[in-house]
C-alpha cells in the first residue's frame, strides 16, 4: 500500500509540519477541518498542503519522515520551493 510524507503550512513561508500517512487526501482533510483540535497543526492553523512524496510502503515513508524532521528549516523550504515555488495548496490536485 502506498504511503506519503507531506508538509503542511499556514501561509507562504509560515510554520511547517511534516507528517506521514497511508491516506493522504483524508489526512489533509482532517488537518483542514481541525478534526483533532488539540494538535500542533490545529493550534497553528496548518491546513495548506505544500509538498508530498509517495513511497511504496509505510517503512520507507516513516524513515523519510524521521529524516526530514531533523533537517534544517532552510532545507525544507528549499525542497518545497523546488517543486512548488509559489507554495500553492496542492490538496485540490489529490485524487
Amino acid at each position: 500500500m502506498k504511503h506519503y510524507v507531506y508538509i503542511i503550512t499556514n501561509k507562504l513561508k509560515g510554520v511547517l509540519y511534516i507528517g506521514e500517512t497511508g491516506r493522504l487526501k483524508i489526512r489533509i482533510y482532517q488537518h483542514k477541518t481541525k478534526a483533532h483540535p488539540n494538535t500542533f497543526s490545529a493550534k497553528y492553523n496548518l491546513d495548506k498542503l505544500v509538498y508530498f512524496e509517495e513511497f511504496e510502503n509505510e517503512t520507507e515513508a516513516k524513515l523519510k519522515e524521521k529524516q526530514m524532521k531533523k533537517w534544517y528549516r532552510a532545507w525544507k523550504v528549499e525542497l518545497i520551493e523546488r517543486l512548488n515555488p509559489y507554495w500553492k495548496d496542492l490538496y485540490e490536485e489529490l485524487k
